[in-house]
């Protein structure tokens, strides 16, 4: 059959390029610490980071290897249409039906991968310092995350189904306009009703840190909600910082790990750097390309609803929409990469820029770039990833590029 020889050709490509990508990315890991980092990585700590790195790889590597087979087994032996026998069995309509199928893939795919993340978790991530995580908190934030797949993903996708059986030809418009409606609305709850379910969040306390980010903040005339920090140490030591909400209801999150580690000026120079991108416009341009990019998916989704062929492929006893829906998805893999290399290249030019409105305005570049430095050997980050491995995967620019950028700018005003 021509769409399962395409399909099975789309796998195996896909993971002779993740070998290839991750090979060469090992490949170009450089034992000499780069000079720029002389004085912040240890020894002993950049060797470690080039053993997560290997170990990583190796993890990556051994759970494609194992799970490529088996979907290609999967797709080949009939395991989509066991599972749509068993949804049709309660003889429900096709958007119920189409409900319990997704629910059966979901629900499926999830016990198959929790030891996979238990072991990264648990082992990988512990074995390097970074968990902090209990299996409490770990099995507690696994149930969260699924009442919240049923509670928001369920209705979106009983609509989704509704418009593709119902509305005509132009039934993905609509699909595409309710997903984009619903993912709005989700960034304006998320701050107040999701992710204080998974974390704490607490005003920052008066000091030096508060003066100098609200100081900043009225400088440059960016109003805020409020500056919170989060117990990002009850899951790991890794830091991060971010916006949250729009308009005069944004919020600046900082990590508790954060704040532990970096000096005031570093903190300054990291949330400019995120004022930045609001600054830049890079929001919104993000979202209209996001939504860009979904209304493509959208609209040659609409192409293969339905299609015979392709569920014949999928060795499927009858057609429908919902299972139309997760057989597209294959066809869209390669569509989804080239995407993805375009995007990440759009992100990393953003990030460059944001770097820089961080250097002007805060007038120190070195303290971002201290920040930077301090965040990377923190994570045990990789100093020289491979440039194809980037293209793939780097929604931001390799932290040597972008020292060697703040230095240039920093130069250029001298």
């Amino acid at each position: 059959m021509p769409y399962l020889l395409v399909i099975l050709i789309i796998m195996m490509a896909e993971y002779l390029l993740g070998v290839v990508v991750a090979v060469l990315n090992v490949l170009e890991a450089d034992p000499a610490l780069p000079r720029e980092f002389w004085w912040w990585y240890e020894p002993d700590r950049y060797a470690l980071s080039q053993s997560y790195l290997r170990d990583n790889t190796r993890f990556g590597l051994l759970i494609d290897t194992v799970g490529t087979p088996c979907m290609m087994a999967f797709v080949m032996f009939g395991g989509f249409n066991a599972v749509d026998q068993v949804a049709r069995s309660h003889g429900y309509g096709p958007i119920v039906t189409g409900l319990i199928f997704s629910f059966l893939l979901l629900a499926g795919t999830r016990i198959l991968t929790l030891p996979v993340t238990l072991f990264r978790t648990f082992v990988m991530e512990a074995r390097y310092g970074f968990n902090r995580t209990t299996f409490g908190t770990f099995l507690l934030d696994q149930v969260k995350a699924g009442l919240l797949a049923l509670v928001l993903g369920a209705p979106l996708l009983a609509g989704v189904l509704w418009f593709l059986e119902e509305a005509g030809s132009f039934a993905w418009l609509y699909s595409w306009l309710l997903v984009v409606a619903v993912q709005l609305a989700v960034m304006f709850v998320a701050p107040v009703w999701i992710m204080p379910l998974f974390n704490k969040f607490e005003p920052l306390g008066p000091g030096e840190l508060r003066d100098a980010i609200e100081g900043y903040a009225r400088e440059h005339g960016f109003s805020l909600k409020g500056v919170y920090t989060m117990d990002g140490s009850r899951r790991s030591t890794r830091a991060n910082a971010y916006f949250t909400g729009f308009g005069r209801h944004r919020r600046i999150v900082l990590f508790d790990t954060l704040v532990e580690k970096h000096t005031t000026p570093e903190l300054v120079a990291v949330l400019a750097h995120e004022m930045g991108h609001y600054r830049l416009r890079h929001i919104p341009l993000g979202l209209a390309v996001s939504m860009a990019t979904s209304c493509l998916m959208f609209y040659l989704l609409s192409l293969f609803i339905g299609n015979a062929g392709l569920a014949a492929a999928f060795g499927m006893q009858q057609v429908s929409v919902y299972a139309s829906l997760v057989f597209f998805g294959f066809l869209f893999t390669p569509i989804d990469a080239v995407l993805g290399i375009f995007g990440n290249a759009l992100s990393r030019r953003h990030e460059f820029a944001a770097d820089a409105f961080a250097a002007r305005t805060t007038g120190t570049p070195e303290a971002l770039i201290d920040g930077l430095k301090r965040l990377t050997v923190d994570n045990l980050s990789n100093l020289t990833p491979h440039r194809l491995h980037v293209a793939l995967h780097y929604s931001h620019p390799p932290v040597l590029q972008r020292i060697a950028a703040l230095r240039a700018q920093a130069g250029s005003k001298s």
